[in-house]
């Protein structure tokens, strides 16, 4: 069943929603890291960006996502200005964000921007947003692009608890684009979220 934004995803145990998350950075961090300079103003996958825009929102978001979690103040807009060495500033990031999620525990409601949410949630949002434009990344770069398990199986049950038809309508998501069955769940998950396998 698909909810919207403020109601909980699909509930998966404190420690295996971390372990989801702390994957899925490392994952994201060696996409990063395989980033060439040549490669900034490539296309990607989301209309309009190059890998530049990409790679700033991505880190953006994370950036976002632990300031919220820590109870500072975000910014107006979640876009990271990117210095010469983006995978060390994606990496550290990453691990602070991962370090504040980490301390008050997964209960209660957390402001990452569009006003208040349970926690869970909002950590379900940083898993999806962060696999899928890992999976956008490495295919504008050249790069693997299937997850890893452990990281594609969960996320795509975590994404398909709180994308909604609305939420699409909202944020920009394209609708689904049909696979079939046998599909990776690589391909499933950036298939719901309106990318071109």
């Amino acid at each position: 069943m698909s909810v919207g934004v403020g109601t909980e995803p699909v509930a998966e145990p404190d420690a295996a929603l971390l372990d989801s998350l702390a994957w899925t950075f490392d994952h994201a961090a060696s996409i990063v890291a395989g980033v060439t300079d040549d490669q900034l103003t490539d296309p990607t996958p989301c209309r309009g960006w190059d890998v530049a825009t990409l790679l700033g929102h991505m880190t953006g978001v994370v950036v976002n996502m632990g300031r919220g979690a820590s109870g500072e103040e975000l910014p107006a807009v979640a876009y990271y200005r990117l210095g010469a060495d983006r995978a060390r500033q994606f990496r550290t990031e990453a691990d602070r964000t991962l370090a504040a999620w980490s301390t008050p525990g997964l209960h209660g409601s957390v402001d990452v921007g569009g006003g208040p949410m349970p926690v869970r949630t909002a950590i379900g949002i940083n898993l999806v947003d962060t696999a899928t434009h890992s999976w956008d990344l490495a295919r504008a770069t050249g790069q693997v692009e299937e997850l890893p398990e452990e990281i594609a199986v969960p996320i795509l049950g975590i994404g398909r608890g709180f994308v909604s038809d609305e939420l699409r309508t909202v944020v920009g998501f394209d609708a689904a684009v049909p696979v079939g069955d046998d599909a990776s769940p690589t391909t499933m998950l950036v298939a719901f979220l309106g990318r071109q396998p």
